[in-house]
């Protein structure tokens, strides 16, 4: 059975910096691009980031792009979102998820199979 588990999450001054994990209980972990979304109060469902199966490419939403990173370390079967000058736009549940088919629709949620719980990350104005 496929976990997901994120961490990292807390309360942050607008500025500042988090960095987000996602450990994966797949024994295949390479065999899956994955993504980051998050779901702020009252707001759909968005794509925030996608990182392919190597690692060799990444993708990211406009409203990220310059200031997220993702990242993953194959070996240790987890997927990073590195998050710098966060504003409170960025205040949401933080979700991973792992796509088995590599979707060229990476920023469609129901294109991943396996989801986790989420981590909540506040950012303070």
């Amino acid at each position: 059975q496929v976990q997901l588990v994120e961490s990292g999450g807390g309360l942050v001054q607008a500025g500042g910096s988090l960095r987000l994990s996602c450990a994966a209980s797949i024994l295949t972990f390479n065999s899956y691009g994955m993504g980051w979304f998050r779901q702020a109060p009252g707001k759909e469902r968005e794509f925030v980031a996608r990182i392919s199966r190597s690692g060799g490419a990444t993708y990211y939403a406009d409203s990220v792009k310059g200031r997220f990173t993702i990242s993953r370390d194959n070996a240790k079967n987890t997927v990073f979102l590195q998050m710098n000058s966060l504003n409170p736009e960025d205040t949401a549940v933080y979700y991973c998820a792992a796509d088995l088919h590599a979707s060229t629709r990476y920023a469609v949620g129901t294109e991943y199979e396996y989801w986790g719980h989420g981590t909540q990350v506040t950012v303070s104005s």
